[in-house]
């Protein structure tokens, strides 16, 4: 597996991930990341980086605690500042668990493998603080030392600052420093046996001595005795915390859940990064991948490559420089991210997942080929041969060559008939021409080859599928300016059946590239059609909006409308109550006027006098009482109306209408009190009997409904008591029965 990787230029993707890890753990890991040995664990890698590419969590504030662990487990010591740092890591770790438990899935799972490490950390927050100074309250002996080394060293240096004050001709600055561990003052020379005492130290020059003055030493000796029982307690804590690292079994766990979150983290951001998509994997042996390209290239070239039980290996012909090997890699590297569980560089992508891959690619191409060269390839392809199963991938680049090229081309139709048999999937390279003629009669081989840009002489790294490529060395030889003569005799040796072959590649080649010229025009009529229809369906979109804004503008006007009536309505009724019907009535009729049709025009009316019978729209039959400029004072019923003289309509007759029927105010004798609640049915009839009093409607019909007979009963309770109700009863079964009341009014 190691020279597969190598082959395919796998450590540059480690390098990349690394280079994205968050702790030492995690980029030693990515260093060394090798393919899944099943499909059920690579999936699981696979999973856990789809959730860390939707949950962006992030690793901060970890060190690398393992030289710290390994040294307290041989028994060390480790200082505060070691100490503290690795609290410091295994509290963020400790946080990083409490964000990912409520994220569940792979994540949380992973995250609660992390420890508490309760006692530890416990123990570290009580004798260290943040600078990893070991605190006075670590232990009561430590903090009983404490208490007395301040008091004792300010003792000391009152006493020495008094000495100076005392002496200042002897002492050279006034000023107290340390030598070995012991307050000194700077004393001149000439000046030391004025001041009994020790000299500890001198000047360069030797002008000064550094002396503890006699009655300085006894309390310097106290102060010595103090700092090293401090010592000896700090020690005593330190190695206490050492201690408890070394023996927390839970740093193992945490250290493994850390790299596992860091590795999947890394692999989200490559994907980010890369714009890299995740691969389905398969047990079938299919390998899809549309627009995949090598995710190492600049600017790659993207593909379409696919292998399956029909097509199991594509033989990849063409010229040198055309991209070839770089396919092989691009399906290589593709398949072995996806087997570390990793996102692929691909639109979209189906892999399955192959119990090897054998891959034998030789990058340094030489015209100097020799037999160990040669041998290096058959023993590729002897393991291959030996070892390769229907569910292993086979990647071979520049097949038979290295030898004769009729012995090659036979070697490599042998070797290509026996990987048919045993079922592989592959991707081979060959420049041997015979082996084009085989591929295209053999079943499970398909032809495949790179474009040529033969007019720029350069390649365009795109794969076509279903024929060979032509090798283009007399044309190469020809654009790059060889002599004529030289091509002559060549294209003569080869002879007329030596070149048939690349004319009919010619042939095939330029009846395909118009295809693809005609394919790509109804592409681009396909595309214009579905951008045309797009745009359609956006207009039609708009249209649709602004059409519904109308309706709901045309809703809202109606609904204002009708409340606006219906206000004015109920003021009209309550005003009835107070006033009279009459005045009522009248604002009624303007209302009717100002918010039904109008009706159509009428011719212009003879000339009207008082007593004329007259139709007034929305009430029926009348008679003009008054005439009143533009306006007529109307008798309808029992009521008096002021009426435009431009909406009456003359009647037929002065006297009684048509039939012989008495004329009477048109008015709906039904109301539909269906879906209202008791008062506000109540309110409704207390009008309504109002106005088909005023207007000599009689009987009238009250539509309430069965339901559960509460709106009836009250209904029946207010009408008993209106004076108005000469009496009232149910209908005929056949019109309503119990949900409608009959009412008789007085009139």
């Amino acid at each position: 597996m190691r020279g597969v990787l190598e082959s395919l230029d796998f450590h540059r993707v480690r390098e990349a991930l690394a280079e994205r890890a968050a702790t030492p753990m995690g980029q030693e890991a990515l260093l060394a990341l090798a393919p899944e040995p099943t499909l059920e664990r690579a999936l699981l890698r696979q999973a856990t980086l789809a959730e860390a590419l939707a949950y962006p969590y992030r690793l901060e504030g970890f060190a690398d605690v393992r030289p710290a662990l390994a040294a307290v487990r041989e028994g060390r010591r480790l200082e505060g500042v070691e100490l503290r740092r690795v609290a410091s890591s295994l509290e963020a770790a400790l946080a990083l668990k409490q964000e990912l438990l409520p994220v569940g899935g792979h994540l949380g799972r992973i995250a609660s493998g992390i420890g508490a490490h309760e006692l530890f950390l416990q123990r570290v927050r009580a004798c260290l603080d943040e600078a990893g100074e070991v605190r006075d309250e670590a232990t009561p002996r430590l903090r009983e030392i404490r208490r007395q080394l301040n008091p004792l060293r300010q003792q000391i240096l009152d006493r020495l600052y008094q000495l100076l004050d005392r002496y200042p001709e002897a002492v050279q600055e006034r000023f107290v420093t340390q030598r070995r561990d012991r307050y000194v003052i700077p004393v001149k020379a000439s000046f030391q046996h004025q001041l009994p005492g020790l000299v500890l130290d001198q000047s360069d020059s030797g002008l000064t001595l550094y002396l503890e003055p006699a009655s300085v030493v006894p309390l310097n000796n106290r102060l010595a005795r103090l700092r090293l029982e401090e010592e000896a307690e700090v020690n005593r804590v330190l190695f206490e915390l050492s201690a408890l690292l070394a023996q927390d079994a839970e740093l193992e766990a945490t250290l493994e859940a850390l790299t596992a979150l860091d590795v999947a983290r890394a692999g989200a951001l490559l994907a980010r990064d890369w714009q890299l998509c995740r691969p389905r994997l398969n047990r079938e042996g299919r390998y899809r991948l549309k627009g995949g390209r090598h995710p190492l290239i600049e600017n790659p070239v993207p593909n379409d490559l696919e292998l399956d039980e029909k097509q199991r290996i594509l033989l990849l012909t063409g010229p040198n420089m055309g991209g070839k090997t770089a396919l092989l890699k691009t399906l290589g590297l593709a398949v072995l991210m996806a087997q570390c569980g990793l996102y692929v560089p691909a639109e979209k992508a189906e892999l399955a997942f192959p119990d090897r891959v054998f891959v034998d690619i030789g990058d340094q191409q030489s015209i100097q080929d020799n037999l160990s060269t040669f041998a290096a390839h058959l023993l590729h392809l002897k393991a291959v041969l030996e070892q390769a199963t229907p569910d292993s991938l086979v990647l071979l680049d520049e097949l038979g060559t290295g030898t004769d090229p009729e012995e090659g081309a036979a070697l490599a139709q042998a070797l290509l008939e026996r990987l048919l048999a045993q079922g592989v999937r592959g991707l081979i390279t060959t420049h041997l021409s015979p082996l084009k003629a085989f591929a295209q009669d053999t079943s499970g081989l398909a032809n495949a080859s790179m474009r040529f840009d033969l007019a720029h002489l350069r390649p365009t790294y795109q794969l076509e599928v279903g024929a060979p490529g032509r090798s283009y060395a007399f044309a190469i030889a020809r654009r790059l300016g060889l002599p004529e003569a030289v091509l002559a005799r060549a294209e003569a040796l080869l002879g007329p059946e030596g070149g048939r072959l690349e004319r009919l590649l010619a042939a095939l080649e330029a009846e395909r590239e118009a295809l693809r010229q005609a394919r790509a025009a109804a592409e681009a009529e396909r595309r214009a059609a579905e951008a045309r229809a797009e745009a359609l369906a956006q207009e039609w979109a708009r249209l649709e909006a602004e059409r519904e804004r109308i309706l709901e503008e045309a809703r809202a006007q109606a609904r204002a409308l009708v409340e606006e009536a219906q206000r004015r309505v109920q003021k009209a009724r309550e005003r009835a109550r107070v006033q009279g019907s009459g005045q009522a009535l009248q604002e009624l009729l303007a209302l009717r006027s100002q918010y039904q049709p109008a009706p159509p025009p009428a011719p212009t009316p003879p000339a009207l006098a008082a007593g004329s019978p007259v139709e007034v729209p929305g009430y029926g039959a009348g008679r003009v009482v008054e005439l009143r400029g533009k306006e007529a004072l109307v008798q309808v019923g029992a009521l008096r109306l002021t009426v435009p003289l431009a909406s009456l309509r003359p009647m037929e007759s002065a006297g009684t209408p048509r039939g012989g029927q008495t004329h009477r105010a048109r008015f709906n004798p039904e109301l539909n009190l269906r879906g209202l609640t008791v008062e506000e049915a109540l309110l409704a009839v207390d009008g309504y009997l109002s106005e088909a009093q005023a207007t000599a409607t009689t009987p009238v019909r009250l539509l309430h409904g069965k339901g559960t007979g509460a709106l009836r009963n009250a209904l029946r309770d207010f009408l008993r008591r209106d004076r108005r109700v000469a009496e009232y009863h149910d209908a005929m079964p056949y019109e309503g029965g119990h949900g409608v009341t009959v009412v008789h009014l007085r009139v």
